[in-house]
Order: C-alpha cells, then sequence, then structure tokens
C-alpha cells in the first residue's frame, strides 16, 4: 500500500477527495510543493483511520499528522492497493489568490478528462496516422503536420466531451465509486462542467468541420451522439448492459479506426480502401474494446447497486466478468494468430516468391518484433 500525497509547509494536509482502489492513478495536482510516497508500514486501510484524524473544513478535509504515525497495516492481504489524496494546497501558501484558483481549476480539469482515456485516444490516432504514411512515405509532406495535430486536438475534445457528460449525470454514483474525480469532489461545479463539455463538443466540431469535411464531420458526430445517449436520459443506454457493450466497441474500436485512417488517406489524396494490417487492428481493438466495456464496471459495482444500474458485474459477481473479460482476451489472441496463419495476406514471403528483397524484409520484420518486445517490457 503506498500513500501519494502532498505536504505544505504546515503540519497538515488539505484533500479534497480520499479513494482506496487498485492500482489506480494518482490525480494529484501537478504542482503541489513536496510530494513522495509512504511505504506500506506507515499507513492503514481507509476504515483503520480514526475520525479524529479526519477534521471537515469548507473544501474539505484536513488530514491529521497522527493519522500517519499511529496507524499501522494490519490486512491478511497481500493485494496492492493505494490511497490516493488528492490535494488542493498545491498552492495554498501562494500570495496570489489568482494563481492558486488557476491551479486548482486546471487540476480539477485534468482530472474531468480522465487522462487515461485521453492515452488511448492520442494511441489508437498516432498509431493509423503512422501506419497510413507508412504505406505511402512519397506521399508526406511536413504541411500535413499542423492538419495532423488539428485532428489530434479534434479526438481529445471528443473524448472530453463524451467523459464529462457522463460525470455529470453520475454525480451520485461517482461520490460512491469515483469520490476523486473532481465534480463528485466538490473541486468542479455542476455549471463549469456544464460550460466545458458544451465548448468541447463545439470546439472539436468546428475543427472536424474546417479541417476535415463533411463525411469526417458526420462520423465525429455520431460518435458525440453515441457518448450522449450513453449517459443522457432519458436514453441513459449505460442501464443497458449489451448496447453500452456495444456503444463503447463501436466508438473506442470501429469509429477511431476507420475515422482517423479514411481522414488520413483523404489527406494523403487517396481514395479509401481498407489494408489489411487495418482491417486486423481496427477488427482486434475494437473486440479489445468490448473487453473493456465488460470490465469497465467492475470497480463500480458498490454505486451501481445503490443507484440500481444494472450491468453484468452487478447481476453475474465480479469474479465471473473477471473470467469472461480474461476469456474474450483470450480468443481474441488466438484469432490473431489464426489470422496470421490462414490470411493469405499474411504470407507475404511466399508471395514474393522469396526473392531477395523480400527475404531483407522478412528479416527486418523480425528485428522490429525484437524491438517492440523491449518497448513493451516496462509495462508489463
Amino acid at each position: 500500500m503506498e500513500l501519494a500525497i502532498a505536504l505544505p509547509s504546515s503540519s497538515s494536509l488539505r484533500i479534497s477527495a480520499v479513494s482506496i482502489r487498485p492500482e489506480a492513478a494518482p490525480y494529484c495536482s501537478r504542482n503541489a510543493p513536496q510530494q513522495f510516497r509512504l511505504p506500506a508500514y506507515k499507513v492503514a486501510e481507509l476504515g483503520a483511520l480514526k475520525s479524529s484524524h479526519l477534521l471537515s473544513s469548507s473544501n474539505g478535509f484536513i488530514l491529521s499528522p497522527i493519522a500517519l504515525s499511529s496507524t499501522t497495516s494490519t490486512t491478511k492481504h497481500r493485494r496492492r492497493f493505494s490511497i490516493w489524496a488528492c490535494s488542493e494546497v498545491g498552492t495554498a501558501g501562494s500570495s496570489d489568490p489568482f494563481l492558486s484558483k488557476v491551479s486548482q481549476f486546471k487540476d480539477a480539469f485534468w482530472r474531468f478528462l480522465r487522462p487515461h482515456t485521453i492515452r488511448g485516444t492520442a494511441l489508437g490516432s498516432v498509431s493509423l496516422v503512422a501506419r497510413a504514411l507508412i504505406e505511402n512515405p512519397n506521399l508526406i509532406r511536413w504541411s500535413l503536420l499542423l492538419k495532423a495535430l488539428s485532428g489530434l486536438l479534434a479526438l481529445i475534445c471528443g473524448n472530453g466531451y463524451i467523459v464529462g457528460i457522463n460525470q455529470i449525470y453520475d454525480i451520485g454514483i461517482d461520490k460512491v465509486n469515483k469520490p476523486y474525480l473532481p465534480i463528485a469532489a466538490g473541486d468542479l461545479s455542476v455549471k463549469s462542467a456544464w460550460f466545458l463539455v458544451l465548448f468541447l463538443a463545439v470546439a472539436g466540431v468546428l475543427i472536424v468541420g474546417l479541417n476535415f469535411g463533411p463525411f469526417i464531420s458526420a462520423l465525429y458526430c455520431l460518435g458525440l451522439f453515441l457518448g450522449t445517449i450513453y449517459s443522457v436520459p432519458p436514453f441513459r443506454m449505460k442501464r443497458y448492459p449489451v448496447v453500452a457493450f456495444l456503444i463503447i466497441a463501436t466508438v473506442r474500436g470501429f469509429l477511431l479506426n476507420y475515422g482517423v485512417y479514411y481522414a488520413t488517406r483523404a489527406a494523403l489524396g487517396l481514395p479509401f480502401e481498407w489494408s489489411s494490417p487495418v482491417a486486423f487492428i481496427t477488427t482486434f481493438v475494437t473486440l479489445f474494446a468490448l473487453v473493456i466495456a465488460i470490465t469497465k464496471d467492475l470497480p463500480d459495482v458498490e454505486g451501481d447497486r445503490k443507484f440500481q444500474i444494472s450491468t453484468l458485474a452487478t447481476k453475474l459477481g465480479v469474479r465471473n466478468i473477471a473470467f469472461l473479460g480474461s476469456a474474450l482476451l483470450l480468443i481474441n489472441y488466438v484469432g490473431a494468430v489464426l489470422a496470421a496463419i490462414y490470411l493469405p495476406q499474411a504470407w507475404l514471403l511466399e508471395r514474393a516468391n522469396y526473392t531477395k528483397e523480400a527475404i531483407l524484409a522478412f528479416y527486418r520484420f523480425i528485428w522490429n518484433l525484437f524491438y517492440s518486445e523491449y518497448i513493451i517490457f516496462p509495462f508489463i
């Protein structure tokens, strides 16, 4: 167990939210003056903290230093957990109230965007653009860089709108499941959240409309529409597990890959056509997104049951859904291996009649696989 905190010079720490959750990433301000981690023996399970250790205040809680010195971990299980204390005191000692408010808003806005979803969107779009450029290296122009960056910005705006609108309509649930999110924690007002999601939606549509034409604009708006009906009453499709899974898999899987690849080829002056690698990765990540959709409710069972949100996790139980997600991942990877064996497009070396150039390309491909193993190793 680790306690991620930011300590000011004073003897106590004001925090906006405390959450215990497995292997979660911290959403604390990057501008906190002193950040460090305390080992397991210095802290206890959240439930072991006495009420005297948490003192309420207008902006959150005061975590007394005694909570760090008098509690010890007695848990029998060796699961790794993290207690994240998201600080509001990164600039609390600043003499400029405006800078303090700006810093607090920046921290809340970053948490509002759900950074882990941004990483997925950015990695997927960059990979698809890179693939299209690798397939057509003679058409690469530096003038396309600005267009590519504008496309990435539009995707981040759309992503921010979808996760933001979900937070607005899930405040009660998030106070149970995700109390570190800015609206649930009280760090961002509902009015400000509405302004942000409307701004992100309008900005994204304008960027796409001005740079990528009517077809990509229509795909973009379809993604926003699906993200809206997922969260917003009276639709609120997240109440229906199968529909919710299909929406997430469509938006995170198919629309992202197809739209980015289509837009990149159009920017290169090429008509759209599927290439075997792009068709493969689109199918693969769409099924992967389905697994994400199925397992994303596992940490939220408590809040979903309290607010009568029907999910497979609440119906079948955490254990069964965890096994189901693992089984689907296994099927996805086995399918990928079988595709490499049986699809005729995979036998490039034989199709090239084992020419010297084809053999050299095959050899380079083996080295690229070798490099990729080291690239993914730190994240295993």
